[in-house]
């Protein structure tokens, strides 16, 4: 029930915005959820703290926009031709990078999203460069209010598609092997868990969830910079959004992107151009590091824990309550 209310208050929000710059940061945080809830793919299950997941979400968007710009195709064909570019590049990629662990991982993926900065800046015939590239947009006859309500419908859905995923992978055996891996890979690898093949298909499924983000975004936004696409400063975010949420369930990272795409948003309106919601997010990414681990939801459930009846052991149990106990 709570779930279908929830789902309907997100569903309708384009109705009860006030103003079109709401309606776009709706938008935009919708877009952080998907984000996050696609590197938790990798990050939750697994246990791999990939800081460089802003090279497939920058791959996706740029995939999207040349395929329309350069080759004239469709718009949301383009988005899911892009998708699948993407899914197929992830497979080498993830061969290279997942034989490496902890730190290393991390190193590695943030070189990744580095060197593709440097080749989409480089690549100035095709990219664009720091130029920029235009995206067309697919519905031209709307305008701007309606344009931000038709993307946030869009990324509405996709995150649903994604949760559903999630939400499936969390139930299956698939699941099961991908959870052994993140608490004892050596010991999940002795059980027979095939360790690697399991993480090969994770960070592909991550790796396009997060390019169908980023081709929409380009879809929605209309103008791609190598620097902002492949920026380190976005893989942070996603990793910041999980752990605040609660990477160990399905909704951590939507509740993350909520929470800090709105602190975002307050500060960027609040305080201009400056560094000061950089100086804000990292001060958020240290609290939740020293108070809660987990994420917000369980330490909220914790906290709930404490006030429900504890069961009673069977020391405290009497023997006439034993006996009627027996009788059942």
């Amino acid at each position: 029930m709570a779930l279908v209310v929830g789902a309907a208050a997100v569903l309708s929000f384009p109705l009860w915005s006030p103003n079109p710059y709401i309606l776009s940061a709706g938008v935009v945080v919708l877009s952080y959820a998907v984000l996050s809830t696609s590197w938790n793919f990798v990050g939750g299950f697994t246990g791999y703290m990939s800081l460089g997941h802003a090279a497939w979400f920058g791959l996706g968007a740029y995939g999207t926009g040349l395929l329309i710009a350069r080759a004239g195709v469709p718009s949301f064909l383009a988005l899911g031709l892009a998708a699948v570019v993407v899914a197929v590049l992830a497979v080498p990629i993830g061969i290279a990078a997942l034989r490496v662990r902890g730190a290393s991982f991390v190193i590695v993926s943030i070189a990744l999203v580095l060197v593709l900065l440097l080749v989409f800046q480089s690549w100035r015939d095709v990219t664009g460069g720091s130029d920029g590239l235009t995206v067309p947009r697919p519905f031209p006859d709307l305008l701007r209010p309606q344009h931000h309500a038709v993307f946030f419908i869009l990324f509405a859905v996709l995150l649903g598609v994604a949760l559903l995923a999630w939400w499936t992978i969390d139930r299956s055996r698939f699941g099961l092997g991908l959870k052994a891996i993140r608490e004892d890979e050596d010991k999940a690898q002795s059980l027979g868990v095939p360790t690697f093949a399991y993480k090969l298909v994770a960070f592909v499924v991550s790796a396009t969830f997060t390019a169908l983000g980023g081709g929409l975004y380009a879809l929605w936004f209309g103008d791609l910079d190598p620097i902002f696409q492949f920026s380190i400063l976005l893989g942070s975010y996603m990793v910041l959004m999980a752990l605040l949420g609660g990477v160990r369930h399905l909704f951590g990272p939507a509740l993350g992107a909520l929470v800090v795409g709105v602190a975002i948003e307050y500060f960027k309106v609040s305080y201009g151009d400056t560094q000061f919601h950089l100086v804000a997010t990292g001060l958020l990414l240290a609290a939740v590091v020293l108070f809660m681990p987990d994420g917000v939801i369980p330490a909220v459930q914790a906290l709930l824990n404490r006030f429900r009846p504890q069961q009673s052991s069977i020391r405290e149990v009497s023997a006439a309550e034993l006996r009627e106990q027996v009788k059942l």
